[in-house]
């Protein structure tokens, strides 16, 4: 079942010298999340890779609402914005353990195959594509 809350703990090296969150490892937790969300709907990395499909990052956006300090729980929602079958664009909204809105973010995702081409999952990966335009209707 899916579980579309990824929880990631504030630890203390993400923390600046005045003990709250640099602001670039939001960042990264939208990386972690959007790993773990993969993997929840069956389409991990490692069996992306594998079948010759890379995602990079093509844009991310983050709008930062309040701070968020070292042992913070913060709660991470992904969802699919968007999906036109050559891109991908998702939303994350990250709360701490009060559901303060931390951060609200966005990433933007194309498909390649290994060479660096554009890739048509619709031809190509129809499952994968079925999975995701499913996801987008659900927004």
């Amino acid at each position: 079942m899916l579980n579309p809350i990824y929880e990631h703990k504030v630890q203390y090296y993400e923390t600046d010298k005045m003990g709250i969150t640099h602001h670039s490892n939001y960042i990264r937790w939208m990386e972690e999340a959007r790993v773990d969300f993969l993997s929840q709907i069956g389409w991990d990395y490692a069996k992306l890779e594998s079948m010759g499909i890379v995602s990079p990052v093509v844009s991310v956006e983050c709008k930062y609402k309040t701070t968020s300090t070292f042992s913070d729980i913060i709660r991470i929602s992904v969802s699919v914005e968007e999906f036109k079958g050559v891109k991908l664009k998702l939303g994350y909204l990250m709360t701490n353990a009060e559901s303060k809105v931390v951060c609200e973010a966005k990433s933007e995702h194309c498909f390649l195959n290994q060479r660096g081409m554009p890739m048509r999952l619709s031809k190509e990966f129809p499952a994968l594509y079925e999975t995701l335009t499913e996801l987008a209707g659900e927004v």
